[in-house]
């Protein structure tokens, strides 16, 4: 039976993701450690026999940041689809079409707007809060002044994950797999609001956001329980490879 699946990817390692400096609206180049990384994950995950197989990706979304869209370029899935931002699309990055999932620039799923906050780390935020006789912060409680709230945040993902519930997933979701459409979808943003968006996904409120954590070129899995689009969940581990194992079984039977 089919279960669809969401894919969610943290753009790789940028100078300030390394000191720990809130990226919001600010441009910046992916480090050369950052490519590297990325690429690798490309080739450890993507293919028919992985993680992430190409031939079932239904969409992909991508932030309008152009480290999100660098990063989706160097995991190299393959799009036959047109690139939105092909003026600075790198053709050295890309591969044979293996997938026909269009790729949409979305607002939904750039990173939180932090406002006043935007290049500050969250331990000096902490201190001129303290300063000015504000108390402690939490971005999940708190928002960011001159940027989002949490609600702010929450209206635009759960418009997002009702958009690939509709078009993606309802139609898939229980059938036999041979009957069912494409139906895996890709996000690839950032820390904060892949982190939000996983809290929204299985109905949970950003101020009780659970201790999700999401590194500089991660990837996580969110899907359902019981092939039930009812029945969100975060996907901790699965036998990503049964597909290929029983593929290999039936051609042992048939010699």
């Amino acid at each position: 039976m089919t279960t669809p699946r969401v894919f969610i990817i943290r753009h790789g390692e940028t100078e300030w993701s390394l000191n720990g400096r809130h990226t919001g609206t600010t441009e910046l180049p992916l480090t050369s450690n950052g490519e590297a990384r990325i690429r690798a994950t490309g080739q450890a995950l993507i293919g028919e026999d992985r993680l992430i197989a190409p031939h079932n990706l239904a969409h992909i979304y991508v932030s309008p940041r152009q480290r999100a869209q660098r990063t989706l370029e160097l995991l190299s899935i393959g799009s036959s689809c047109e690139i939105p931002w092909k003026a600075n699309y790198d053709h050295t990055s890309s591969t044979k079409p293996r997938t026909d999932a269009n790729i949409e620039v979305t607002e939904d799923i750039r990173e939180w707007d932090y406002g006043d906050y935007e290049g500050l780390t969250s331990k000096t935020i902490r201190e001129e809060r303290q300063k000015r006789g504000e108390g402690g912060w939490d971005i999940w409680r708190d928002g960011c002044p001159g940027g989002e709230s949490p609600h702010d945040v929450t209206k635009r993902l759960d418009r997002l994950i009702r958009d690939i519930r509709n078009r993606f997933h309802e139609a898939a979701a229980g059938k036999p797999k041979g009957e069912a459409p494409a139906c895996d979808v890709l996000l690839v943003a950032h820390g904060h609001i892949l982190r939000a968006f996983a809290a929204r996904w299985i109905g949970r409120e950003i101020h009780d956001n659970p201790n999700l954590i999401l590194e500089a070129g991660g990837v996580g899995t969110l899907s359902y329980e019981h092939h039930s689009i009812d029945e969100p969940a975060i996907l901790l581990g699965g036998a990503f490879m049964s597909d290929v194992v029983e593929n290999a079984k039936d051609d042992v039977m048939k010699r």
